[in-house]
């Protein structure tokens, strides 16, 4: 009988560019995949071992978060796993504003980790960086200038 490859962890298996698979001792470039969300924005995040480069939307961190804040909330996850140095981060984010974007940033970052090392689950945890914050904008009823504003009352 012969043995299915589908069976095989998906890590160990690689595809060369013919299409085949090739089994490999120890794979390059393997990435490990984690979503965030925040309000309405979403990052698709992607991180590997590598020397540290952090790039979302093909943009430095610096260039694309510039105030330090955002900076701080997107880096905390690797701070607190002294991952900084060791781990390439590459992000595709949409949607929302900066705030939003780099607290979706951040939980995809802290997801990731936890795929890549669940050694690390304790640690992001204990930070709070697993935690999906899940405050939205409130809605505007009918009849109201806002969601709790309301249009000046006449008396007559």
């Amino acid at each position: 009988m012969t043995e299915n490859p589908k069976n095989e962890p998906a890590a160990a298996k690689q595809h060369s560019p013919a299409g085949q698979s090739t089994q490999k001792s120890e794979p390059k470039d393997v990435f490990f995949w984690g979503t965030g969300r925040r309000k309405t924005s979403v990052a698709r995040v992607r991180i590997k071992a590598g020397k540290g480069e952090l790039r979302i939307n093909n943009k430095e961190l610096t260039k694309y978060f510039t105030r330090p804040q955002d900076i701080n909330v997107v880096v905390a996850p690797l701070k607190a796993t002294d991952t900084q140095k060791s781990i390439d981060v590459l992000v595709n984010v949409k949607g929302g504003g900066i705030t939003g974007q780099s607290g979706a940033v951040m939980l995809g970052i802290a997801r990731a980790l936890k795929i890549y090392d669940p050694n690390l689950i304790q640690k992001l945890r204990d930070g709070g960086y697993l935690t999906r914050d899940g405050r939205m904008v409130e809605r505007k009823k009918p009849g109201q200038a806002g969601a709790r504003k309301r249009f000046q009352f006449s008396k007559r």
